[in-house]
């Protein structure tokens, strides 16, 4: 039996083509079974009529009995195609992201906040980001909401109660790629759940009232009662002729009355077929830990579950799309106040629901996010699920690497830092892995804080606000130089750090952007200032000078570094973190591989 993860998906993916081979030959079978009814029924027909008269209506109604049965089997069955054809996409892109091949993919640039502490140094949202290559969410709230979350901690107690969820449901492969293959049909948008809530909380009373029950029970009595009259003879063709006009008109009138909520739901039929199938799918699962049956409970509070609710709810719009053909207009409506009836039963959906459903669209939401939690977990075994230290500062990691770096490419380290008031400082040379050792560390807080699993063998943290700054650009719209920018920044994070704040900060190569002096007076100033505050910080630097500030503050300061090893011209990294001062330095030789005739005696890192 296959066991890696990599296996399994290409077992599932051959099992899948299997069935979708099979069905494309029925389907065939099918569509010629269909030929040979239609043809036999008309040549049976033909020759009874012309024996027996008008007994070759029963082999024309038998015949055409059997072509609708197997017409709706082949209409199922091409639904079961479309299903697997979905299904095995999925797949396809499950094996693609393992080979962290995914530029194809939605991006959740859309989800970037102009400001933020950090997404944009750790490469969370956007083009060749976490969640470019993590989400599995297909609604549009899904996806909102595990950018939120990749944006903004979630409690530590939700934190807990994921990771025992996504533990559950990472085995189960199939039943996450069938959810995901529901969310596909027609997709689930964030406007269409918009006009569900937005309707369910309105407070219109039009035609509310329930003597418009009765009122309609009467009416239809008086108008099938006119036709029947009229068929008996009862009454003269030009009275019930007046009746209609009568009836007419009436109907009118009330189709203007359900014209506005109709307008405000219409359209959205599919979508809502979408919406009961992934409820259902919710509701049928045998779950054990408690943050996925307390998504079930959340979608079976009220009368009935809510994937019947809703489907009772389509069921009410389809028969309001009626009115759109002339049947409706001339008949339905006319003789059955059909527009008015489906007004009652959706004001009686409305009085039992309205309190739920924003609870049933939480909970598809949350699923949502769940199920993609789920899916980094099957896909990465290796990796752990981390554990909550209340106590700040805490921060144990072994085997931490990077998670948007392939296995092979990957390079790993263990890391500590504990209690306030304490700064880790790592020089080391160009390229060297400074600035992704720094992610690393970023990016892998931000999953744990998510209650997703982490790219480490171990990890173990307190909660806390993260906040960086090593990627800075300019912004040429509001006149921002790239210093400036750098300086709005570290304001950010000088006012949290006063504040109080549980915050944890990732500095790369702080002050870039003036001279030489100034950048190491404030940098030594800004440490300082760090400390005083019992701040927690990482600062990656190339100015190994600030590694002399340790002896002004022991036990508060640890120096660290990258290290690299040159022979003749060529330059040779292991990425891996050292304790101490780097010693080595590489700037002077890349500049004479490039062709920058540097004198003799001239060094630098």
């Amino acid at each position: 039996m296959p066991s890696t993860p990599d296996a399994l998906i290409q077992a599932s993916f051959d099992q899948h083509s299997a069935l979708l081979l099979r069905l494309r030959r029925r389907s065939t079978r099918l569509g010629w079974l269909r030929l040979l009814i239609f043809l036999s029924t008309g040549g049976v027909a033909y020759a009874v009529f012309s024996s027996a008269g008008l007994a070759g209506l029963l082999p024309l109604c038998v015949g055409l009995s059997l072509l609708l049965y197997v017409v709706g089997r082949d209409t199922d069955n091409d639904a079961s195609i479309r299903h697997q054809q979905t299904l095995l996409m999925l797949l396809d892109d499950e094996q693609a992201c393992g080979a962290y091949r995914f530029r194809h993919r939605f991006d959740g640039a859309s989800y970037l906040p102009e400001q933020h502490p950090y997404a944009y140094d750790l490469d969370l949202l956007g083009p060749d980001s976490l969640f470019q290559w993590m989400n599995r969410c297909v609604t549009e709230s899904g996806r909102q909401r595990l950018a939120q979350n990749l944006l903004e901690p979630i409690p530590a107690e939700t934190v807990v109660l994921r990771q025992e969820a996504v533990s559950e449901l990472a085995p189960l492969l199939e039943s996450r790629l069938e959810f995901a293959a529901l969310a596909c049909q027609t997709g689930l948008k964030k406007e269409t759940e918009q006009k569900i809530l937005d309707w369910a909380g309105s407070t219109d009373e039009r035609l509310a009232a329930p003597a418009w029950h009765w009122f309609w029970f009467a009416y239809c009595a008086v108008s099938l009662g006119s036709v029947v009259a009229v068929c008996l003879g009862w009454i003269s063709g030009s009275l019930f002729t007046t009746l209609y006009g009568t009836f007419l008109v009436t109907s009118i009138l009330f189709t203007r009355q359900t014209l506005a909520p109709y307008l405000q739901l219409s359209r959205i039929s599919n979508e809502i077929g979408t919406l009961q199938q992934l409820l259902a799918h919710i509701g049928n699962q045998f779950w054990q830990c408690p943050h996925l049956r307390n998504l079930q409970k959340a979608i079976g509070t009220g009368q009935a579950p809510a994937s019947v609710e809703i489907r009772s709810l389509g069921k009410i719009l389809d028969r309001f799309d009626l009115r759109l053909n002339l049947f409706g207009v001339l008949f339905l409506n006319p003789f059955l106040l059909w527009d008015l009836r489906q007004m009652l039963a959706l004001n009686q959906w409305r009085r039992r629901n309205s309190s739920q459903v924003a609870g049933w669209l939480e909970a598809l939401c949350e699923a949502e996010v769940v199920h993609s939690l789920a899916a980094l977990r099957f896909n990465e075994p290796g990796w752990c699920l981390p554990r909550m230290n209340k106590s700040f500062f805490y921060f144990d990691g072994t085997g931490i690497g990077h998670p948007l770096l392939p296995a092979e490419k990957r390079i790993v380290n263990d890391f500590r830092l504990e209690d306030r008031g304490r700064i880790a400082l790592i020089t080391g040379s160009n390229m060297a892995g400074k600035s992704t050792f720094l992610r690393s560390l970023g990016i892998n807080l931000v999953l744990a804080q998510l209650g997703a699993p982490v790219c480490a063998t171990a990890l173990s943290h307190s909660p806390c606000q993260l906040m960086s700054s090593m990627r800075i650009s300019d912004n040429l719209a509001e006149s921002t130089s790239t210093f400036y920018a750098e300086l709005k920044k570290l304001q950010a994070i000088i006012k949290a750090v006063n504040e109080g704040l549980p915050v944890f900060i990732l500095l790369d190569e702080i002050l870039r952007g003036t001279n030489s002096l100034d950048r190491h007076t404030g940098s030594a100033a800004l440490i300082r200032q760090l400390l005083r505050r019992q701040a927690v910080a990482i600062i990656a630097t190339h100015d190994v000078a600030l590694a002399a500030l340790s002896g002004e503050h022991p036990g508060a300061i640890a120096n660290y570094h990258f290290d690299v090893q040159v022979e003749g011209t060529e330059l040779y990294f292991d990425y891996r973190l050292n304790a101490g001062v780097c010693s080595s330095l590489n700037a002077s030789l890349l500049m004479r591989k490039i062709g920058i005739e540097l004198e003799e005696g001239v060094s630098g890192s």
